[in-house]
């Protein structure tokens, strides 16, 4: 036997009562290198009986291995040191697919740990970068991660296109693809899933497998997937997702290189969470691994992008005081943050000191500052530049050069002084290729001229380069946004006689240019015939013909192309589906939209809280309340948190109904979830509130609103409100608090409450108002109290009027003569 247990019954009664017997299961199998310990408290339940969550399933996994060759599906017991009855947990639980829809509620609750990156802070001081004085050397550097290359071999592998097949496939998710896409995983290397990560569109997608794939039992990801799901992070904004797959190594007692610390610290920075980036280093420190010239040029790589140049150049200084030496790449990333401030002296300064820095400048410190000079048009001083690098840093220009130039220019609109240097490019004996050409065809297209276009393309022909798929694919664009659809479609027939065959991108831009002229069903027919002209529609086809439906007004061709998009594995995005939710609200189709709407949701769709205001609002607009109420409560089943704007919207439609009760109510749940309130939901609050006159209530609920958010004109606009509706007495009655500030937008709102009382015929109040305003140094305007004092006058309150025009001669504001 494996292992030496007492007998089977003494092991069912510890399984009963496993606070007995802690000692049993610490005992050791005969497979050396594996010991099973108790690690944790019992979490599951087996047959009844509590079951305490020892890691068993080491010694499992370890039998399993020596029938599978595949590394990958061997787990390795140093990695289950910790919470290991979440391996065991998750293989009795039926997978639920939604982290691969539009959830993705791992992605946003942060409730884990206290996180090393904290939030808020100034980005201006120098804290973050005195953590490099902190670090003495003295830290052991491990060997690094091979890094995976994405190459074809693996991305066609039948493994890995089955996979990806199966999560396509996510809005249809049943317990047989769930088996199936588990026993698939099993069987994958290490570079078939960072295949499988690389391949998806979504990187929300990406990591969703990702976290799934890691909560499999007899699977841990090898490291090299670690890093590759960084490497895709560090090029989106999912920064919370990087940082947890970054604890989640530690976790798994993976080994972390500063170049992961630098893939998180890239995505915080593309979040515009510049000081979180730079706590990264904290991170750094804490868990005892030192910097090396790759994370110091992130870092510097992050200020720059983050327009704290000045930061950026102190953070070199310190790395040479902890004596890392800065290469190209430090001096390149300062160069392109002087040009991005259009300091061109400062960066030229700086390429001219490098040398004697002991790094001399390459041809890319001279792209960055040829690519400013190409956006300001400055064709002389590129020229210029040219010669200077091939002087001083002996650097001759070569095909890379001239063809970054014209790729720059193009980029900027400058196809013609682009085309001179194309031009020059070839006079000096540089192959041309269709590719500079391309990007000169492009930017005339962008400007919308065509004939110089046409003439390019017909100079490419007469000098043996022949025209590719993306050289007519701009023209066929270039003529759609002109409107002339005819000349698209004749140049995408063209393409057939010169032996180029037009593909999707050809396709999709002349079905948006037949969409914007009103021709979406023509453009419908031309994508059902694609199979027929051997082209497959994207997401991107399946988006403009959609809508083209929705500005024709045809919102059930609209719906229907969004549910054929999702059938195909193309999701839309919740802009668009707000864009169609919209329109079916103003027909006053609001069922119909909510439909459509939860049917998105049902398929994966990424439906967020703006959809389902959206569609709230149309209940609202339409006076179905209750509807509108039960979508509220739909959204906390869906996990849709609703926001302030949600909030509002019901208020406003309860208060219009007459129901204060329930928009107290609401409002004060809004202000429990931690919301703040905006100028709307004071506007909408204050108007309902003082339409039925429920001054006391509001004035409560105001109290409460300006402890979360402050708002300094509230009162004002509960005043002017109360005088709108005739209320003048609550009017006055809160005048206190708004004179005790004093300011103009007070003295307005005094003028307006004057204004109001002489119309009702009541010129005492007015008198009282204007001089409470003297008794706090505000001086009423002068024409109004003139009414005042005839009005006063008429009614026999001489005294009064006398008072309040001596007020204005005291202040020197009227003449006692005159």
């Amino acid at each position: 036997m494996l292992f030496n247990f007492i007998s089977r019954p003494r092991i069912r009664e510890a399984l009963s009562n496993s606070h007995k017997f802690r000692g049993l299961f610490e005992v050791h199998a005969c497979v050396p290198g594996i010991e099973v310990v108790p690690t944790c408290k019992p979490k599951s339940s087996l047959f009844g009986h509590q079951f305490p969550s020892y890691v068993l399933n080491a010694f499992f996994s370890s039998l399993s291995s020596r029938k599978s060759p595949n590394p990958s599906s061997c787990s390795n017991p140093g990695l289950y040191a910790e919470n290991d009855y979440d391996a065991i947990r998750e293989e009795s639980d039926r997978f639920n697919l939604a982290p691969f829809g539009s959830g993705l509620d791992e992605l946003d609750d942060d409730g884990e740990e206290s996180s090393d990156v904290e939030e808020g802070g100034s980005d201006h001081n120098d804290d973050d970068l005195i953590v490099l004085n902190s670090f003495t050397g003295d830290y052991k550097q491990t060997e690094g991660v091979r890094r995976f290359e994405g190459g074809e071999d693996e991305s066609r592998h039948p493994l890995v296109r089955e996979i990806c097949r199966l999560i396509e496939l996510r809005s249809a998710w049943n317990p047989k693809l769930e088996g199936e896409l588990r026993h698939l995983l099993r069987s994958l290397k290490p570079r078939q899933v960072c295949a499988v990560l690389q391949l998806q569109t979504d990187e929300r997608v990406a990591l969703s497998f990702f976290y799934w794939a890691d909560r499999q039992w007899r699977y841990r990801h090898d490291p090299i997937v670690y890093y590759a799901m960084l490497e895709i992070l560090s090029k989106t904004k999912l920064c919370q997702g990087a940082k947890r797959v970054l604890r989640l190594m530690a976790k798994r007692r993976i080994v972390r290189r500063p170049e992961a610390f630098g893939y998180v610290m890239v995505s915080y920075s593309r979040a515009g969470k510049m000081r979180n980036a730079m706590r990264v280093l904290t991170m750094m420190q804490k868990a005892g691994i030192e910097p090396d010239l790759s994370i110091c040029n992130t870092a510097i790589h992050v200020l720059v992008m983050g327009n704290c140049l000045d930061k950026a150049v102190r953070f070199l200084e310190r790395m040479k005081l902890v004596e890392i030496t800065p290469n190209v790449v430090t001096y390149n990333c300062l160069i392109k943050g002087y040009c991005d401030l259009h300091r061109l002296e400062d960066a030229m300064e700086l390429i001219a000191e490098m040398p004697f820095k002991g790094c001399c400048p390459d041809k890319i410190s001279y792209y960055t500052v040829m690519g400013f000079l190409c956006r300001e048009k400055r064709i002389n001083e590129v020229k210029d530049l040219i010669e200077k690098m091939t002087k001083d840093s002996n650097l001759l220009p070569d095909q890379v050069t001239y063809n970054t130039i014209v790729h720059m220019l193009s980029k900027n609109g400058h196809g013609d002084e682009a085309l001179e240097f194309l031009r020059e490019a070839e006079a000096r004996g540089f192959r041309v290729d269709k590719v500079g050409f391309s990007a000169i065809i492009h930017s005339f297209c962008q400007e919308g001229r065509m004939d110089k276009a046409k003439e390019t393309v017909n100079e490419m022909f007469s000098k043996g380069c022949i025209p590719d798929v993306v050289t007519y694919s701009s023209v066929i664009d270039g003529f759609c946004c002109e409107g002339k659809t005819d000349q698209a479609k004749k140049m995408l027939h063209q393409m057939y006689k010169h032996g180029c065959k037009p593909n999707t991108v050809s396709y999709t831009a002349l079905l948006n240019g037949l969409c914007k002229n009103g021709n979406s069903l023509q453009a419908r027919e031309m994508m059902n015939a694609s199979e027929e002209e051997w082209w497959v529609p994207n997401a991107i086809t399946y988006s403009v013909l959609m809508h083209g439906f929705r500005r024709e007004g045809k919102l059930s061709e609209a719906c229907d192309t969004v549910r054929e998009m999702i059938k195909k594995g193309f999701f839309p995005t919740p802009v668009e589906i707000n864009l169609l939710i919209q329109n079916l609200c103003r027909e006053c189709k609001v069922d119909e939209a909510k439909r459509f709407m939860e049917e998105c949701l049902n398929n994966g769709c990424a439906i967020n809280v703006v959809n389902f205001t959206t569609v709230i609002h149309g209940f609202c607009q339409k006076g179905d309340l209750e509807s509108a109420l039960s979508l509220l409560d739909d959204m906390y089943l869906s996990n849709k948190h609703p926001d302030v704007f949600t909030y509002t919207t019901l208020i406003d439609a309860l208060g219009k109904k007459g129901r204060t009760e329930e928009a107290t109510k609401l409002a004060m749940k809004m202000l429990k979830t931690g919301l703040i309130p905006t100028p709307v939901t004071y506007r909408t609050v204050i108007h309902q509130y003082c339409r039925v006159g429920r001054v006391e209530d509001l004035l409560r609920l105001l109290e409460k609103m300006l402890l979360r958010q402050d708002c300094r004109t509230a009162y004002n606009q509960v005043i002017e409100k109360l005088c709108s509706f005739g209320n003048l007495e609550q009017a006055y009655k809160l005048l206190g608090k708004v004179l005790r500030t004093a300011s103009k937008v007070d003295a307005d709102t005094c003028h307006m409450l004057m204004e109001s009382c002489l119309r009702k015929g009541i010129p005492l109040m007015s008198y009282n108002v204007a001089c409470r305003m003297f008794n706090r140094n505000l001086v009423p305007d002068l024409k109004l109290c003139e009414k005042v004092s005839k009005k006063l006058v008429m009614e026999g309150r001489s005294e009064e009027a006398d008072k309040l025009i001596l007020r204005f001669v005291e202040r020197g504001r009227v003449d006692l003569q005159s």
